[in-house]
């Protein structure tokens, strides 16, 4: 008989939420039997996607970066315009 998944705890950050999974298994959180994710409310929660269109030149050279720094190109992404959010934010006293 199969057990019910855990529940998600709920991540104040993406890197707390990047901790967990490398200490946890996919498995024990979603019924990968039924091919949906469950108890997964908040999995994602106030996340916002977004459509961003890049050449294909500006991609590769992302990929390639991020490769290199061993992360995965969107997140390395969404790190430099955190980054940059932060420099502007700084700049204009907001």
């Amino acid at each position: 008989m199969k057990k019910n998944p855990k529940t998600l705890p709920k991540f104040k950050s993406e890197n707390e939420e990047r901790e967990f999974w490398t200490t946890h298994e996919a498995t024990d959180y979603f019924d990968m039997s039924k091919g949906q994710v469950t108890n997964a409310d908040n999995f994602h929660s106030g996340l916002k996607p977004v459509t961003i269109r890049f050449s294909i030149q500006q991609v590769d050279l992302i990929r390639l970066i991020a490769r290199g720094m061993d992360v995965g190109y969107q997140s390395l992404i969404k790190v430099w315009i955190d980054e940059r959010l932060l420099q502007e934010k700084a700049q204009r006293h907001l």
